[in-house]
């Protein structure tokens, strides 16, 4: 772990937008025009997918990925100006919101800018012709980390947008070594003392099969050297595994419960039901109550909470990469009131400090719990969205659940949930 993150990284909500598919327009302009909306979601730090030119050589669809990026140090003129850009990240700040910007190093266009200056920082086939290591992404070539050269001018570009934004998400940050996001890191303070460090850290598999085909590819525990937060890709497929009934709730909450001895101890993972790389949340998680359960978990655990554009108003189709494809906002599912409330209980500071430890309740409840001492913050969530009983060892009585006011039971060491999710505080019992 990145020796100076601060914890309370894990009070904090991030919500992504992809600008292109954001608005009809598909401008900086429209997405200012909605800040106050996405503030009153509680959010604090909006993350913008890349930004900068698309290449137009062996481009998917009609406009290409974003992450197919020609030229890292100039704005994509189809999202808008550098000023809108620069107008856009002020009024944010203004909102007291910060902003991270997408950083994508391991690969550029094929018809870059730094692929026509510098062919030699490439990755060469034995032929000698540009290529790439991840055969599927036919789009892009990748970088060659063992010239120096590219570090410096890599690094300068950081710096460059550091002066104006307040962090950077780093796109599959693993197949990047790790001593340049270090010395990457240590540069950019000179800038951005805060700057934020999220790493797209990659799933198991990935990682062992890049491995296999002997390229870097980093494992959380190296990452966290250099980066404040990443993804949770780690267990990402555990939970699939357990919502499509092939694991138990127990196995899963085995995998998040590992992570508390696995990683650092001011380590700070960045979770979520959906990105724009995996399925909907609605698609995943097709009953509303079910859902609203993982939602609430979603909040409740340990580590930044990331909401994708359109999740609010529970989309099931996720935005193309490749075309215009815009997000509906009028499904007449909206819950942001909902995820406001979250937000708010999000700033609790046992979620910041506490211990964390989760188990299975019994009837597909996650029974979870931050305590300091003899403070204790409770959270049950029924993943199946079924009533039922948990056992606990709190003492008998009636708390208050904080997600709606409603009263919470316990008696006799149990507590009856009407498959509501529920979160209360209360008080570890004594004996003398």
């Amino acid at each position: 772990m990145a020796k100076d993150t601060q914890r309370a990284l894990r009070n904090q909500v991030m919500y992504s937008v992809y600008v292109r598919q954001y608005s009809e327009k598909g401008t900086f302009k429209e997405v200012q025009k909605d800040l106050r909306r996405i503030k009153s979601l509680g959010v604090d730090i909006i993350w913008l997918m890349p930004i900068h030119p698309i290449g137009v050589k062996n481009r998917k669809g009609t406009l290409g990925s974003p992450y197919a990026i020609r030229d890292y140090r100039a704005i994509n003129p189809e999202l808008g100006t550098r000023e809108d850009f620069v107008q856009l990240v002020d009024q944010i700040h203004a909102l007291d919101m910060k902003c991270v910007i997408d950083v994508v190093y391991n690969h550029t266009s094929p018809d870059s800018v730094l692929a026509t200056e510098h062919p030699e920082w490439f990755y060469h086939r034995e032929d000698g012709s540009f290529g790439n290591r991840i055969g599927d992404w036919s789009d892009i070539i990748d970088l060659d980390y063992t010239q120096r050269g590219l570090w410096e001018y890599q690094i300068d570009t950081l710096k460059m947008w550091a002066q104006i934004v307040d962090g950077f998400r780093c796109d599959v940050a693993p197949l990047v070594p790790l001593e340049f996001w270090m010395a990457a890191r240590e540069a950019v303070k000179q800038v951005r003392p805060d700057c934020i460090w999220l790493s797209e850290s990659v799933e198991p598999v990935f990682t062992l099969g890049n491995r296999a085909r002997r390229m870097t590819s980093l494992s959380d525990s190296e990452i966290f050297q250099a980066f404040d937060v990443s993804y949770e890709y780690d267990i990402y497929h555990d939970w699939i595994r357990y919502v499509t009934d092939e694991i138990t709730l127990s196995a899963y909450l085995d995998k998040v419960n590992q992570q508390e001895y696995t990683y650092p101890e001011n380590y700070v993972k960045l979770r979520f039901l959906e990105n724009h790389d995996r399925p909907r949340a609605r698609f995943v998680i097709p009953d509303g109550l079910c859902r609203y359960n993982w939602t609430a978990f979603l909040y409740f655990q340990k580590g930044m909470t990331l909401l994708y554009n359109g999740q609010e108003t529970e989309n099931i189709h996720r935005p193309s990469l490749f075309d215009k494809d815009d997000i509906q906002w009028h499904t007449g599912r909206d819950v942001s009131p909902r995820l406001s409330r979250l937000a708010q209980i999000k700033r609790h500071p046992l979620m910041r400090d506490g211990s964390y430890a989760v188990r299975d309740g019994g009837n597909g409840m996650i029974a979870a719990e931050y305590a300091d001492g003899d403070r204790r913050l409770v959270g049950l969530f029924s993943t199946k969205g079924k009533s039922g009983i948990v056992r606990t060892d709190l003492r008998d009585g009636i708390y208050r659940n904080l997600l709606d006011g409603s009263s919470v039971y316990v008696e006799s060491g149990l507590i009856s949930t009407d498959g509501q999710p529920l979160i209360f505080e209360a008080r570890q019992e004594t004996h003398e």
